[in-house]
């Protein structure tokens, strides 16, 4: 049986959380001393990484949960405030893509199940944040949202996953704006070539604008979970609006 954390302790909702930058941000919230709910669909791998943390689970909680699914999204709020009692940090970071084919080649359900998870899902997991961080005590919270180097500027055959990071960067504007007269700040973090299993091809050949094929630098994604932390320790009247980190060598600053 979990038992409510201290109010002390900072609460942190990590969507995404069982693999790749999710998993490594949410280990590092938990060594800050966050309590953390990991989400993701798939309860393997968040059993995986709450049994790294070595913590206990009055301080890391796993739900398996579908950031597409009105219901999955509302039982994995609920549940969180249920058992850590308040909501500090939400950390949309959950997303998905398309397979690279040319555009027109892509079909609805390809489109729709990628705006499903990268953008509704944020939206959703928005809602039930505000929710709570509204009408808690301490009133507020932060919401940071994982744009992309797709939220400024896209690779061949990923429209939908750019569409929805730069949809990203506007949801998270309004977000700001929204949630201003509660207290509620919000972020956004984008990320490019952080070393995850992901983006191990990055190292073989990756399609550039050009046409061609060439190997891309990856950085540690440790240093993506650090930038996460730092956002989220802010006082509540400090904001990170945006941040961009990314391997220093990877060709997106120039023309190609």
């Amino acid at each position: 049986m979990h038992e409510k954390m201290n109010a002390t302790y900072k609460v942190a909702i990590v969507t995404g959380a069982g693999t790749g930058i999710g998993r490594e941000t949410a280990l590092a919230l938990l060594k800050e001393g966050y309590a953390v709910t990991l989400a993701g669909r798939r309860r393997e791998p968040l059993e995986a990484a709450a049994e790294e943390s070595g913590l206990p689970d009055s301080q890391v909680q796993v739900m398996p949960a579908d950031v597409s699914d009105p219901d999955s999204v509302r039982a994995l709020f609920a549940g969180t405030r249920e058992v850590f009692g308040r909501l500090d940090l939400l950390f949309n970071n959950a997303g998905t893509v398309a397979p690279p084919v040319p555009l027109e080649d892509l079909t609805f359900e390809q489109w729709k199940a990628v705006l499903d998870t990268n953008l509704t899902g944020v939206f959703l997991c928005t809602r039930e944040a505000f929710k709570i961080m509204k009408d808690q005590k301490p009133r507020g919270g932060r919401i940071i949202n994982n744009g992309s180097i797709s939220a400024h500027s896209p690779r061949p055959d990923s429209a939908p996953y750019t569409a929805t990071k730069h949809a990203i960067t506007g949801l998270t504007r309004s977000t700001a704006l929204d949630g201003r007269k509660y207290d509620i700040a919000c972020g956004q973090i984008d990320i490019g070539n952080a070393a995850t299993d992901i983006t191990v091809w990055m190292e073989h050949g990756v399609p550039q604008a050009n046409g061609g094929v060439a190997p891309e630098p990856r950085m540690d994604v440790a240093h993506v979970a650090r930038a996460v932390v730092h956002m989220a320790g802010l006082p509540l009247d400090a904001n990170i609006q945006f941040m961009t980190i990314m391997a220093t060598k990877m060709p997106f600053i120039g023309r190609g």
